[in-house]
């Protein structure tokens, strides 16, 4: 009796364990693998048999296919214009090394390099002392030449004395002069003074220096017929001529300025294959020698031009290509490009200006998508 008691307890628990939660739960889950698949398939199904209702019926893929919400803009045909933006340096006709022109020790020196000074201030100041000391000793020879040709130039009036005396005693006097005016030149000569106004780019002595005559003392750069000088590359030659018209911006003191090609070089230098281009500016506030300039050359234009932004050009295998819009359908119009300047491309095939294009959204559409026109 026992023995089927236990039997019984047994199978009522091997009962029990079979029809458990868990089981439960992974029969459900294989039936929503099931179906899931299902459904995939039959999603893919009804995509296939909608394509080939769409090729069939243009009609039912305009109904059947959703639309896309996307804004527009017209293509522009306008007068294009395209730049080359080259880096340009402000130089000065007007640098020169300034030298002394009497031998001497430097007593002196007032400039300092980064000053701006106008024309005759003096820049630094030369020993003197010889020269000083002749201009005296002459001087003094010059009081007594004087009085003589004075004195004999009344005896001569009076008839006194002969003609070769007085022309002598007047020649004396003159010679005297003649060197006193010399060495006086000399003196004014100690003291360097700028020819123009400008600024010390170096000073190329120090105190108590010897110098001679031609030896360079500073190097000096006026404010005044400034030029820009530019590298441009060789592919432009023949593009750009002299007297052509040009934009320039200096970003350093945030200026600009229209000014003209003054000279085109006539050679290419080997080492970066590009040659160079003059610019004469006029006199601006602040513009100073050295200055970086950015010049805008123009090397192309087109007056009719179609022109759309770059960043509505797309790419494939087959080239370049836009989105339109034709009765509320998205079309894919393939483009020939031109040139680009400033986010805006010239097209030179595949559009005549008049067509609606695709702005925000066009990444959303192909071709032949229903789109819905933001207003």
């Amino acid at each position: 009796m026992k023995t089927n008691l236990t039997f019984l307890i047994i199978t009522i628990l091997v009962l029990a364990a079979s029809c458990s939660p868990k089981d439960e739960i992974s029969i459900k889950k294989e039936e929503l693998a099931k179906m899931k698949s299902d459904a995939a398939n039959l999603r893919n199904s009804i995509e296939a048999l909608e394509k080939e209702l769409a090729v069939m019926d243009p009609e039912f893929a305009k109904e059947n296919r959703k639309s896309v919400l996307v804004s527009t803009l017209n293509a522009e045909k306008k007068h294009f214009e395209h730049f080359v933006d080259v880096t340009g340096s402000v130089l000065s006709k007007k640098n020169v090394s300034i030298s002394g022109e009497v031998l001497g020790r430097i007593q002196e020196i007032v400039a300092v390099e980064g000053m701006r000074v106008n024309k005759g201030q003096i820049l630094a100041k030369i020993d003197a002392e010889s020269i000083l000391r002749n201009i005296e000793e002459v001087q003094k020879q010059l009081e007594l030449a004087t009085i003589l040709f004075d004195k004999q130039e009344r005896l001569w009036k009076q008839q006194i004395g002969t003609e070769i005396q007085y022309l002598e005693s007047k020649n004396r006097k003159e010679s005297l002069e003649t060197n006193l005016a010399t060495l006086k030149t000399q003196q004014s000569r100690t003291l360097v003074r700028a020819p123009f106004n400008g600024t010390v780019e170096s000073v190329q002595v120090r105190l108590g220096e010897l110098v001679q005559p031609g030896v360079p003392m500073f190097q000096f750069v006026g404010e005044s017929d400034l030029f820009i000088e530019a590298d441009v590359s060789e592919r432009y030659v023949g593009l750009i001529q002299r007297g052509d018209s040009v934009e320039i911006s200096f970003p350093s003191i945030n200026k600009s300025l229209n000014a003209k090609i003054t000279s085109v070089g006539a050679i290419i230098n080997p080492n970066n294959r590009t040659f160079k281009v003059e610019i004469a500016v006029p006199s601006l506030e602040y513009l100073k020698p050295n200055m970086i300039s950015v010049i805008k050359i123009k090397d192309y234009e087109n007056l009719t031009a179609v022109t759309v932004p770059n960043y509505l050009i797309l790419q494939d295998n087959k080239g370049d290509y836009v989105f339109t819009v034709d009765e509320s359908v998205s079309k894919k119009r393939y483009i020939k490009r031109g040139k680009t300047y400033q986010e805006v491309t010239e097209v030179l095939e595949g559009l005549t200006g008049s067509e609606v294009l695709i702005d925000k959204g066009f990444r959303e559409v192909g071709d032949n998508f229903v789109v819905n026109i933001a207003k």
